[in-house]
């Protein structure tokens, strides 16, 4: 994996914006401008879905990128109808206690990008606090700008 072709994503769990056709041209932009062809995206709420979704749509029209759905925690039977093969469980998270398993599963995303897409209307939470640890590593596109 080329770290320089990876990107990674934060958002809250709602999305209160209609930013779809936004975040779609950023990611499509990133394949397309900046090479972009390995994608870490979570699954704790409703940016994550859409990411996810706009990947896969994406997926069909590029098939050189790859997009993996990194879990906080150990996948069930829900996990794996949900996202068959696409799921990625990092090495060392079984030993996370559970509280902070989405902590090290984002710091793990980090290490392992070169973009973030961020999606931050509020300045709490930890799609804010991720936004903001990311910008010490990562190149970093907004959403909401």
């Amino acid at each position: 994996m080329d770290i320089n072709k990876t990107c990674c994503f934060f958002g809250h769990r709602e999305v209160t914006h209609n930013i779809r056709p936004k975040l779609t041209v950023i990611i499509e932009k990133l394949i397309t401008v900046d090479g972009v062809t390995e994608f870490y995206v979570g699954h704790q709420g409703q940016f994550d879905s859409m990411v996810y979704s706009i990947l896969k749509e994406l997926g069909e029209k590029y098939p050189q990128i790859r997009y993996t759905v990194v879990l906080a925690y150990m996948p069930d039977e829900h996990i794996k109808e949900l996202y068959g093969e696409d799921t990625l469980f990092p090495d060392g998270l079984e030993t996370v206690p559970k509280r902070f398993a989405i902590s090290k599963r984002n710091d793990w995303m980090i290490q392992q990008s070169k973009v973030a897409v961020c999606y931050v209307y509020k300045v709490t939470g930890g799609a804010a606090k991720f936004r903001k640890k990311s910008r010490k590593k990562l190149q970093i596109i907004d959403v909401l700008t």
